[in-house]
């Protein structure tokens, strides 16, 4: 097969695996993942390459019916993902029955290639995934159908052996070494955000956004200091916890992602705002960089 390259977006329910699938594809961790719906709230592009072609993911947020301004801006990164894609993989959960509407929405409007991909395969009986196969090519003619287990890593040399013959001939868009083209701000941001999905229960974890406000490299360290933005007061003194206890737990653990990442030390500062309806506010949520 001649060498391929393009745009691949995933899509799928929230907690179908997308997050997943793109960091075992990639077998690198570019993606934060949390057994939570909605951890994935950006775009986020990562650069597979290899001898049969370039496939270049792009990661979105779970198909939801948005309730907020937040919501609704994460929706049309799926919009523009899909649109600007070569092929689509669409990521349905195995184990359960699907319920897709509105991701088949999605792929009717794109017009684009796609690929069926049941995740959880080690976990799914060969009932339940027939049932998952049979429901979704009912609504949709996708080019083929594919198994896997994305936190096993089962079965992804095939799937990307289907990728790449969706993708068009072309030679590659991204040096062979480059990774994804996101600074490493914003995947400390995203790390620092991955810890209060961990950390925090109910609405807290949706409730917070998280911008680097200052990024300084020394020789051997890097200095951050990292804003964590709130909805509301109340929210404010759930993030610190009682003597600043939490906000320690929530820094120590991010510095330690944040180091894992870079290879080098960091000096990881945290500080809490408070901006009321941040998400329902177009200014805030644009300004946040969604």
């Amino acid at each position: 097969m001649s060498y391929r390259a393009g745009f691949v977006a995933i899509i799928g329910r929230p907690n179908a695996g997308k997050s997943t699938l793109l960091n075992a594809v990639l077998e690198f961790k570019l993606a934060i993942a949390t057994h939570k719906a909605q951890t994935t709230r950006h775009q986020i592009l990562g650069i597979l390459s290899e001898e049969q072609g370039q496939a270049i993911f792009l990661d979105t947020p779970g198909v939801i019916d948005p309730k907020y301004k937040l919501q609704e801006i994460m929706m049309q990164t799926v919009t523009r993902s899909t649109r600007d894609a070569d092929a689509i993989v669409h990521l349905v959960d195995g184990s359960r029955n699907p319920e897709e509407d509105m991701v088949w929405e999605y792929l009717r409007s794109a017009k684009k290639p796609a690929l069926l991909v049941l995740n959880k395969m080690d976990i799914s009986d060969e009932t339940q995934l027939e049932n998952a196969e049979k429901i979704c090519i009912e609504q949709y003619p996708y080019n083929s159908v594919c198994r896997i287990s994305a936190g096993k890593n089962l079965e992804l040399d095939a799937l990307k052996k289907q990728i790449f013959e969706l993708l068009p001939e072309s030679p590659p868009l991204y040096p062979d070494d480059q990774l994804s083209e996101h600074p490493v701000r914003f995947f400390v941001s995203e790390l620092i955000r991955e810890q209060i999905f961990l950390l925090y229960d109910q609405e807290i974890p949706y409730s917070c956004t998280v911008t680097i406000s200052d990024f300084k490299e020394d020789a051997t360290i890097d200095h951050i200091h990292a804003e964590i933005v709130v909805n509301r007061d109340s929210q404010k003194g759930i993030i610190i916890g009682k003597g600043g206890s939490m906000l320690k737990k929530l820094g120590t653990r991010a510095r330690k992602e944040i180091e894992e990442l870079t290879g080098r030390k960091a000096n990881l500062q945290l500080f809490v705002k408070v901006r009321e309806k941040w998400r329902e506010k177009d200014s805030y949520v644009r300004g946040y960089g969604y």
